[in-house]
């Protein structure tokens, strides 16, 4: 059995992996049971798994190996593992989405639309991943199940709300995973672990199969070890989706093509005022490494960035809580802190505030959409300080001393409450935690993003950083 795909090392990356399968090389089969034996010797280590499908993945691995013994052609990501945060349904399994209020419900029906996708191009589910309670929040800090762990330091955090899906990447355990952003969700974990993300433009991808928590915020998407791994699973998820209104009913525009273009031609500027007042020097430097890369001088300020993140704070808040307060009356105490407190706060908001964010929230958009007639590409820092210590409640950001946990999102929100789409891309600073930028296109505009990350990773700047063995 080869070194790469044993139990005690990281699993690869999903092109690699499938092309072995393909090839004959590899058995999906050996790669499941590989990636179990992974996951039960090093799962503990980050906490990310909350159930594991060993079951259903050795059964559609057998499928695999039989229509490659057959001389079928296999799909792009035959015998890939991956997994998803635990709000996406899986058949069969019952979708806690972090709580143990939803525990008493049925088993899902049918997969998340998003699982199906992947699993029709042959990538093979391992399991369900740690996650913030009801995903709120942005440090998997979930007292049910206890918290996430990042890999580089097991004692900070790993970033929410999809923490678990950062950290089966960052470790390891799985090339691909599914995680949720509304707020900043997808972004926060991918910068704190060092992996890469993509939050896509707000209903280029089906939610239908995933527990709600903002609807008019949520977005789903990958994380990935590799941007070629992401890139091609990005394609593979696209398309409309009848079974969510949200989604938008648009053609396929992949981006996996658009790897190798260059950046000729993007007009590319760093983000400033609200961007750079609240980035620590870490996430500066990260930054500058970035736009050094590109030749990027220009800096250009958004208008009202910071109302527009007030603005998210109340709508997610308002509508988490509204979605939420028949649960609070009748299982209080099966909720935890974390979460409870803020869905309370949210439920008891005035709709007058709920109306004047979304007002807020449009002249917003409305100010941000002129910024794009002069740039197609903005660059911001994603989280303000690498990984603080888990159960840290406050941080301080250039002489600021705010609460942790709702300061991680403060450069994410901003974006995330008006749909664009992002790519995290790691640019790590030597001899600190991991950090990542946010590479912010204009709506639907994602190959854009991609393009730009590409070139990133070509100067050697933007690179997953490896997990210290001693963690």
């Amino acid at each position: 059995m080869s070194a790469a795909i044993s139990g005690a090392t990281p699993i690869g990356d999903a092109l690699s992996l499938a092309r072995q399968v393909r090839e004959g090389s590899l058995s999906a089969t050996a790669l499941i049971e590989q990636t179990l034996a992974g996951i039960a010797a090093r799962g503990h280590l980050g906490n990310a798994f909350t159930l594991v499908t060993a079951e259903r993945a050795r059964a559609q691995a057998r499928a695999i190996d039989a229509r490659r013994a057959a001389g079928q052609a296999l799909p792009p990501l035959a015998g890939v593992p991956f997994a998803v945060k635990n709000l996406f349904d899986i058949a069969g399994e019952v979708t806690l989405a972090g709580s143990k209020v939803n525990a008493s419900l049925p088993p899902a029906g049918t997969d998340a639309s998003l699982i199906r996708r992947l699993t029709e191009a042959g990538a093979v589910l391992v399991g369900a991943l740690n996650m913030d309670e009801f995903a709120y929040g942005f440090t998997t800090e979930n007292s049910h199940v206890g918290p996430c762990r990042n890999p580089h330091d097991r004692t900070r955090l790993a970033g929410g709300s999809s923490g678990g899906s950062a950290v089966a990447v960052a470790d390891g355990l799985v090339p691909l995973t599914l995680g949720s952003d509304t707020n900043g969700s997808i972004r926060v974990p991918a910068s704190l672990c060092g992996v890469f993300g993509l939050k896509p433009t707000y209903g280029r991808l089906s939610r239908h199969g995933s527990f709600p928590f903002v609807a008019s915020l949520d977005h789903l998407g990958p994380f990935a070890g590799t941007l070629a791994d992401l890139a091609l699973c990005y394609d593979l998820l696209q398309g409309p989706d009848p079974a969510d209104p949200a989604c938008a009913q648009r053609p396929l525009e992949p981006v996996s093509d658009a790897l190798d273009e260059g950046v000729g031609g993007l007009r590319i500027a760093r983000l400033a005022g609200h961007f750079e007042q609240f980035a620590g020097p870490v996430a500066r430097a990260s930054l500058d490494r970035a736009c050094e890369a590109l030749g990027v001088s220009r800096r250009v300020e958004w208008p009202m960035a910071s109302a527009g993140r007030a603005a998210a704070f109340i709508i997610t808040g308002s509508e988490g809580g509204a979605l939420h307060l028949p649960g609070l009356r009748e299982r209080y105490d099966d909720y935890e802190p974390l979460s409870r407190d803020r869905f309370i706060a949210g439920s008891l908001m005035p709709a007058a505030w709920y109306n004047r964010a979304q007002r807020v929230r449009a002249r917003y958009a409305r100010a941000v959409a002129e910024q794009f007639a002069s740039a197609d590409i903005f660059l911001a820092p994603v989280t303000p300080l690498p990984a603080p210590p888990i159960g840290s409640d406050t941080v301080t950001i250039n002489g600021m001393t705010l609460p942790a946990r709702a300061s991680m999102g403060i450069l994410t929100q901003p974006v995330s409450c008006i749909g664009l789409p992002v790519v995290a891309a790691p640019v790590p600073i030597e001899g600190e935690l991991p950090m990542s930028i946010q590479i912010i296109a204009a709506p639907w505009r994602e190959r854009d993003a991609f393009r730009v990350a590409a070139a990133l990773v070509r100067a050697g700047v933007c690179r997953v950083p490896p997990v210290p063995p001693s963690a």
